[in-house]
């Protein structure tokens, strides 16, 4: 079975931006573990409850196939986070699907992986991509090779449909 691990801040995390994707892939049979900086309930903006069973410096890229950012203002806590930034590195070097929604693009471009890739983040995050040497494309959902962004909630169910057909091609 193929898994995909879900690195979602404690609290104020985008609630649609989490349950679209997880649905999308759940309905195709897909493993999907949440990850955060605890254990135990977390908290979207709009008050959805889930359940990390993961602390981040617990995974091990190997038994996933993609690493899912989600965003929403939690996210922000991952953006400067060493080891979200080296999961973020170590699955693109495995050739993994890394994943963004939203303002979690950051946390992308951040790690550096993102440098002369097309990519796409809500737009509060625009600079930090361009800055950080990445192609700014101001799309709604963004692929390139094995990385995934995309730009907010608006686009959650697609995004989840993008990351379920990379891990299955």
């Amino acid at each position: 079975m193929k898994k995909v691990v879900f690195i979602t801040a404690p609290n104020t995390f985008r609630d649609e931006e989490y349950y679209k994707p997880k649905e999308v892939l759940e309905n195709a049979n897909i493993e999907v573990v949440t990850a955060s900086t605890k254990i135990g309930e977390l908290t979207g903006k709009f008050g959805f409850k889930t359940v990390s069973t993961l602390l981040i410096g617990d995974i091990i890229p190997n038994n996933f196939n993609a690493i899912v950012y989600i965003g929403g203002a939690g996210s922000s806590i991952f953006f400067d986070n060493e080891k979200a930034l080296n999961l973020a590195r170590e699955f693109f070097k495995l050739n993994k699907v890394v994943a963004s929604i939203c303002i979690a693009g950051v946390i992308l471009a951040n790690s550096g992986i993102l440098k002369d890739k097309k990519a796409t983040v809500f737009v509060d995050g625009k600079d930090t991509l361009i800055n950080k040497g990445a192609t700014y494309t101001a799309a709604s959902l963004e692929i390139d090779g094995n990385i995934i962004t995309a730009n907010g909630p608006d686009i959650a169910e697609d995004f989840g449909k993008a990351v379920l057909k990379a891990i299955t091609l």
